[in-house]
């Protein structure tokens, strides 16, 4: 896709070809084999078929044009490229940079409003669909679909260049490049709907993608911070489910499952001394709060060690900086936690009040969980109940269920 759009401009020709070169794959690929280089074959096909449409469609602009030109030449020079070509194409000789870093860049220009920036990347990066974006949003997905739709419409008509940008351009357009990784990493760490409850490719994409932003933009506190914080939160991706996929909570987790070369670089990241002046100190930003939470997580040796006083404090500090109801059910969770389970029950109910966040699982399952530490078996199991019939994957089903019949026997 990044491809595509770099070569043709046209974000829905790429959308299209890339969309059909999977069909074609998934009729030609049981029947003659899988290629040898399987993104490369797509991303030849993909190629080919967009510019048949550019063709069918009249082609103006000059670099389209000189495409077509340098295909046609090769394919008389020595007939079709070999597929295996592609990669170095891609990087279009530039290979400090890749595709998928401008099309991030393209995506978070500051004539977008801040929400169709994320939309938009979490849509054409990170591949969710519509509705699992709105979810992310918690909006319904037909707004999101004519968000994302216009977003791509003032890209075309405003004429919003495909690069990374200049040095003195980079600032202004960080803040909604770390939004786009972050959300995309929260897709990847605890899935909207399905059968899974990780996406791990999405996790993994948001770190490369945030090592890139990072070496592009060595003194942003805020970019090694989510750095850190993204590798930290993904070394304990494989303790997270166990072999039947179902949910393993942090407390119930093996250690020594977690992966101890992330949590040692995301460490060390959030160890760098900052790349402020002394003489103008600055408070921790949102990303640093965040990664300082999962690093009290990572420091635990087990779950009683976790000092969360300290996570708490961390999240008070983050209310302050962010007006965002996910951020309330942490820092209420988290209080729960370090003052005990009616402290963070008098938090969620005034979330609960708030109508915030009507409709989401997760608010209704931390009441049940804080009610079950109280001893409050009725209440809890009610609030479970709830929790269940909003749940989206079949992980956090299994598990509201398996909590229920653990109350129901106890």
């Amino acid at each position: 896709m990044a491809t595509l759009i770099r070569v043709t401009g046209d974000w829905d020709v790429a959308e299209e070809a890339a969309a059909a070169a999977f069909e074609r794959a998934a009729v030609t690929w049981p029947r003659d084999g899988v290629p040898r280089n399987p993104g490369a074959w797509l991303t030849t096909a993909a190629r080919n078929l967009a510019l048949d449409r550019l063709r069918r469609r009249g082609v103006e602009s000059d670099k389209v044009r000189e495409w077509i030109a340098m295909e046609e030449l090769s394919g008389r020079a020595g007939g079709p490229r070999d597929p295996a070509d592609v990669a170095a194409d891609a990087m279009d000789g530039e290979p400090d940079w890749d595709d998928r870093l401008r099309l991030v860049f393209t995506c978070a220009h500051p004539a977008l409003p801040m929400e169709s920036r994320v939309a938009l990347t979490l849509r054409t990066v990170g591949g969710l669909d519509t509705g699992e974006i709105a979810r992310a949003f918690h909006v319904p997905e037909p707004t999101m679909g004519q968000r994302i739709s216009r977003a791509k419409r003032k890209i075309r008509h405003a004429g919003i260049p495909y690069r990374v940008p200049s040095a003195d351009l980079l600032p202004e357009r960080l803040d909604g490049v770390l939004a786009v990784l972050y959300l995309i990493a929260n897709e990847g760490y605890l899935a909207s709907h399905g059968d899974v409850l990780q996406r791990l490719d999405l996790a993994e994409e948001a770190i490369r993608l945030a090592r890139l932003v990072n070496a592009l933009m060595p003194e942003s506190d805020e970019a090694r911070a989510l750095l850190a914080m993204l590798l930290l939160q993904h070394a304990r991706s494989a303790a997270r489910s166990d072999a039947a996929g179902d949910l393993v909570p942090l407390p119930e987790q093996d250690r020594a499952a977690w992966d101890a070369a992330e949590i040692a670089e995301g460490l060390e990241l959030l160890a760098a001394p900052p790349a402020r002046t002394p003489h103008r100190p600055e408070p921790p930003g949102a990303y640093r709060l965040q990664a300082e939470v999962q690093a009290v997580h990572a420091r635990a040796r087990t779950a009683d060690d976790t000092d969360w006083p300290a996570i708490a404090d961390r999240y008070d500090a983050l209310a302050m900086l962010v007006d965002s109801p996910f951020v309330a059910l942490n820092r209420a969770i988290a209080r729960g936690m370090a003052f005990g389970p009616q402290a963070g029950l008098d938090d969620l109910a005034l979330i609960e009040a708030s109508g915030r966040l009507e409709g989401y699982h997760l608010l209704p399952a931390a009441q049940a969980d804080l009610l079950r530490r109280l001893g409050e078996a009725d209440a809890a199991a009610s609030r479970y109940r709830e929790a269940l019939t909003l749940a989206r994957t079949a992980p956090e089903r299994r598990f509201l269920e398996r909590r229920l019949a653990e109350l129901a026997s106890s």
